[in-house]
């Protein structure tokens, strides 16, 4: 199969925001040879010029799907990474079951020694996760959540909405069984550019597969 162009959706000469595809890895782990954005990303900035680098500021889970920015310097890292509370950073989720009402979720995540992320109540164990959404429609099986994250751990979207019995649409790893891709999108980025300091707002469209499932 012939590879798949990288979706740009914002390039200048201090980033890069792509619109990353579900089921591919931000970056490879534990040094292994997967197929992952990072390698893509790099491989196409030296195709421009050799010197080329690039940076990782954040992350996304290989089956999420959306935004995610890099950075060609690490100046540019630096200061996104420490301005990192300032950037708004939000999601579409389907999620099973009808929720009717907007919701405020605080809790402490822990991760296991199996990678899995969990709610504890231990606040000395555990790290402060925030996660606010609207509801945007449902139908008898499902609803469209309008979420904005306001800290950004490990699993973070997955692991609070399923701890209110609503767990998104595809997520296997936390309580949904469906045969079907994850259904959460990083759709939309706001922040002030790290250098020229312009207000940098950027939107992707919601994804038909998502659309289809609340029709």
């Amino acid at each position: 199969m012939p590879k798949k162009k990288l979706d740009i959706i914002y390039e200048d000469k201090y980033l890069i925001i792509i619109n990353k595809p579900s089921g591919i890895l931000t970056i490879s782990r534990d040094n292994r040879n997967d197929k992952n954005l990072y390698d893509e990303v790099k491989e196409y900035v030296k195709k421009q010029n050799p010197k080329n680098k690039i940076f990782i500021v954040h992350r996304l889970d290989k089956d999420t799907s959306g935004l995610i920015i890099f950075a060609k310097n690490e100046k540019v890292k630096s200061i996104l990474q420490t301005n990192w509370t300032k950037v708004k950073r939000y999601y579409y989720a389907v999620v099973n079951g009808i929720v009717k009402e907007n919701n405020h979720l605080e809790n402490y995540l822990l991760e296991t020694k199996t990678h899995d992320v969990i709610i504890t109540k231990d606040k000395k164990k555990g790290i402060l996760a925030i996660t606010n959404f609207e509801v945007m429609e449902y139908n008898k099986k499902y609803t469209l959540l309008n979420i904005e994250i306001k800290t950004g751990r490990k699993n973070q979207i997955r692991v609070q909405l399923a701890n209110i019995k609503h767990p998104i649409v595809g997520d296997k790893k936390y309580g949904n069984k469906e045969r079907m891709p994850l259904c959460l999108q990083a759709y939309r980025l706001e922040f002030l550019h790290p250098i020229t300091n312009k207000n940098i707002e950027i939107e992707i469209k919601l994804p038909k597969k998502l659309e289809n499932l609340i029709k």
